[in-house]
């Protein structure tokens, strides 16, 4: 089977190719390699991660929002099935630049969606996000309401979600989105509290810990993202949107801890006030991924020990 991974290059779409290839499948790597952060870090994600396995995909640098472009892409790879991860993400980088936001998250989407009608794809699986809830109270469920997102990024998502519905009634299109809740792991994004925290616990500087460590999160290691992201695609659900999360809630300051002594030095806390578009606390409910046959398996203590040692590796520390 050929599958396009918009965002291919990225954290969880490189990871998603690899276990896509191990099966026998063959991914469609689609990414722009925009500076959002190191772009190198996307390029050694395919040269490093990926590298044992030239030959087994295809990689296509442009935009999700070039119709032209993608256009070519389905034309000419003719992907059976889509993982739609390309987006603008994070919460507090989208207080910044908002229209940017809408543009990729929301028109990027619709780009793709019309493509994959128009081409016949038989699933489309995108990438929802946990801030999609808002200030609800934990545990989520799917079917909360999620009609008062408090940031940008939150919103667009939303508006993927709807768009994707919208698709799948007029078009017949499967659809299903995925609420991600807080991925770590391996090759992580350096926008991210693990990626931050290890960088500057080793360096010996300040971490900064928001709303003074009152705060807790469903961790959720890459790989149980990767089995549940690829159980959804080949369930080929009619449309649907699943929580996909750890089943055991953590607080902040037992996650810094944990990585306290996988690096093996004490963290200089920075307490600082709860962020604007922030929450408490991301709890999933998950018993609908689970109806699906999927359970998550990796607990933080072990997922964070391979990403110190992956960190060690990679920089060289």
């Amino acid at each position: 089977m050929k599958v396009l991974i918009t965002g291919g290059a990225g954290f969880i779409g490189s990871a998603c190719a690899k276990a896509l290839m191990n099966r026998g499948d063959t991914p469609i790597l689609l990414d722009n390699f925009n500076d959002y952060y190191d772009p190198q870090l996307k390029r050694d994600r395919v040269a490093q991660f990926l590298g044992g396995y030239k030959g087994q995909f295809i990689l296509r640098e442009g935009d999700i929002r070039d119709a032209a472009f993608t256009e070519r892409v389905f034309e000419e790879d003719q992907p059976e099935k889509v993982i739609h991860l390309a987006a603008m993400a994070g919460v507090r980088n989208s207080l910044k630049d908002p229209l940017l936001y809408a543009d990729v998250n929301v028109l990027g989407t619709t780009n793709l969606l019309n493509l994959s009608v128009k081409h016949g794809v038989k699933n489309f699986v995108y990438a929802s996000s946990s801030s999609i809830y808002g200030k609800n109270t934990p545990p989520f469920s799917e079917t909360d309401s999620v009609d008062t997102p408090i940031s940008p990024y939150a919103a667009t998502k939303k508006a993927t979600e709807l768009m994707a519905h919208t698709f799948s009634h007029i078009y017949q299109l499967p659809t299903t989105g995925l609420r991600f809740f807080t991925v770590y792991g391996p090759w992580g994004r350096p926008d991210m509290a693990l990626f931050n925290f290890t960088k500057n616990i080793f360096a010996g500087q300040e971490i900064e810990v928001y709303n003074f460590g009152n705060m807790s999160r469903n961790f959720t290691y890459v790989d149980d993202i990767v089995s549940g992201t690829l159980t959804v695609l080949d369930a080929d659900l009619p449309c649907d949107v699943m929580n996909i999360g750890g089943d055991r809630e953590e607080t902040l300051l037992t996650f810094i801890e944990t990585i306290e002594t996988c690096v093996g030095k004490a963290a200089k806390k920075k307490l600082m006030p709860m962020q604007p578009g922030d929450v408490v606390s991301t709890v999933a409910n998950i018993d609908k991924l689970r109806g699906l046959g999927w359970q998550p398996t990796t607990r933080i203590d072990v997922g964070i020990r391979n990403f110190v040692e992956w960190y060690r590796g990679y920089y060289k520390v």
